[in-house]
């Protein structure tokens, strides 16, 4: 019997639609393995998505990333391009090019000068000035920074050395003023996007050349001997510069402290209120100096009469014409004076080497030292000590790291304005740039360790990532935020970003949040083979 061709042709197409549906069930079975194996093999993005799913921190905005040091390979990403808030995570790349660009071992001088003369009698006709050109450390500060940040009073003893310097060159009259010259940098007081609120405590501290104790006072308040009377509030250093108006009573024994504290953007009078008890120990508070080039004059003053000096004048600051700062302002000023006689100097104070104050910006989180920074790499490689100079050479250094401008947005350069923004991925990258530097390992040295020092000496407390996180931490309200260097239990080292904005929750919340993700990546759960990398699509 013939069979038709038609039969033929489907005995043929019967048998391969059963082999490529084998073949296409096979492929997605394999598939599926293969996707059941990665996730076996990887459960980190499910952890800390699982973390970040919790109803109080999925409403914060929340940008990752993690990258093995070694190879280069993202480890685990979540919103790793998008740009967010960073807070103090912005010390990193200011002392990172300030590392680059003055190095570790510059050391900034302090001099007391005059251009008079100083006669047989010891009488000096002219100014005596005192000429800051930056030195954050002008203070009763312990350096080099040993675990925790120390202050040895008086805080005048750097002064104090100076002003026996002056007595020690014949000088026991000076006819003329005690001026405070901070004119090595720009007059900008404040970085912009600095909020009111922050300007009267020592996160918002005055930016000056020529820098004092920090450029805040601290108030002693302890109760009265007696009921009802106002508590005793006394100024360290000692000092008339502020004039106070002290409403706070000395309650009896049990009353709970309560005291408010405040002061005026350009004001000299601090206005305190509230209760103590009569058996309280007493707190101290600090607060800014509204003009530090004039409070230092006041203060060296008073050391010289101390030891006998006569001083006739009147104490002053001076400061800097901002438009010499600018190009397009000083082509349109009046012509330079003539050079002045050379000064000749009376006093002179060296301070420790530059990575001494990173340590301290770093580990302490200190503002004022890291704006201090800005100045002093627009000053060394711009030839322009303010704000624009600063930036300029900052926005170098980031290129030559590989950062791109659309990565970033600064208008500080210690991270307190609400302006600045930064990529979880570019932060990385420069932190990866900076570990290959000669300088890395020391600038790695001066972040908080986990668990040890610094900002992070009470974070990882008893568990393995102790010792295993050097890392910068950032803190505003709603913002958190923890950048550095890491290493798995294993000893694979990585570099991560981790940041926190828009967060409805107490600080010690969110960073505590970032703390579990940290730990995770040390290896408290099997982390990623070298071979694989995670992106989280949010």
């Amino acid at each position: 019997m013939l069979r038709r061709p038609g039969n033929a042709l489907s005995s043929l197409v019967l048998p391969l639609a059963l082999v490529l549906v084998q073949t296409v069930l096979a492929v997605s079975a394999d598939a599926q393995t293969k996707k059941a194996v990665s996730k076996k093999e990887n459960p980190l993005a499910s952890r800390i998505a699982a973390i970040l799913a919790q109803p109080q921190l999925a409403r914060a905005d929340w940008g990752i990333d993690v990258v093995d040091i070694e190879s280069g390979k993202t480890i685990y990403a979540r919103n790793a391009d998008r740009l967010f808030l960073p807070a103090s995570n912005e010390k990193l790349l200011t002392t990172s090019a300030v590392m680059a660009y003055v190095g570790p071992d510059y050391r900034f001088r302090t001099t007391v000068e005059t251009t008079g003369k100083i006669d047989a009698a010891g009488r000096l006709s002219g100014d005596l000035v005192i000429v800051g050109r930056g030195d954050p450390n002008i203070s009763g500060r312990v350096l080099p920074y040993h675990f925790k940040s120390q202050r040895i009073p008086p805080h005048t003893q750097i002064l104090e050395d100076m002003a026996n310097q002056v007595v020690r060159n014949g000088v026991k009259v000076v006819d003329g003023n005690v001026i405070g010259d901070d004119t090595f940098y720009a007059p900008q007081r404040y970085g912009e996007g600095w909020s009111q609120d922050d300007l009267q405590w020592s996160d918002g501290a005055v930016i000056s050349a020529l820098t004092f104790n920090d450029n805040v006072v601290f108030l002693k308040i302890q109760p009265a001997a007696e009921v009802g009377d106002k508590a005793l509030v006394t100024f360290e250093p000692a000092s008339s510069y502020y004039e106070l108006d002290n409403r706070i009573v000395t309650g009896p024994a049990g009353t709970v402290r309560k005291i408010g504290l405040h002061r005026d953007p350009g004001s000299r009078k601090i206005v305190l209120w509230g209760l103590l008890s009569l058996q309280d120990p007493g707190v101290t508070e600090t607060i800014t100096v509204e003009d530090p080039a004039e409070f230092t004059a006041e203060i060296f003053r008073a050391l010289l009469e101390q030891r006998g000096i006569t001083v006739t004048g009147k104490t002053k600051a001076r400061h800097a014409d901002i438009a010499q700062f600018f190009d397009q302002l000083s082509v349109q000023s009046a012509p330079a004076a003539p050079p002045s006689a050379t000064p000749k100097i009376l006093a002179l104070n060296v301070s420790l080497p530059l990575i001494e104050d990173v340590r301290v910006i770093n580990k302490t989180s200190q503002n004022l030292h890291a704006e201090l920074g800005l100045r002093l790499i627009g000053q060394k490689t711009q030839d322009n000590g303010s704000f624009e100079g600063g930036i300029a050479a900052l926005k170098k250094f980031l290129r030559l790291a590989g950062l791109k401008e659309e990565e970033y947005f600064f208008t500080d350069g210690s991270g307190l304005s609400r302006r600045d923004l930064i990529t979880p991925a570019a932060m990385v990258r420069l932190l990866l740039y900076d570990a290959k530097q000669p300088w890395g390992a020391a600038f790695e040295e001066t972040l908080p360790v986990a668990g040890i020092d610094g900002s992070l000496a009470e974070r990882f407390l008893n568990t393995p990532a102790a010792k295993l996180i050097h890392a910068k931490t950032g803190t505003l309200s709603h913002v958190s935020a923890l950048s550095g260097y890491g290493q798995t239990l294993s000893g694979r080292r990585f570099a991560f970003s981790i940041i926190c904005n828009k967060i409805n929750q107490p600080s010690s919340k969110a960073a505590a949040t970032i703390d579990q993700i940290v730990r995770l990546l040390v290896g408290e759960v099997d982390t990623p083979s070298d071979n694989s990398s995670i992106t989280d699509s949010h």
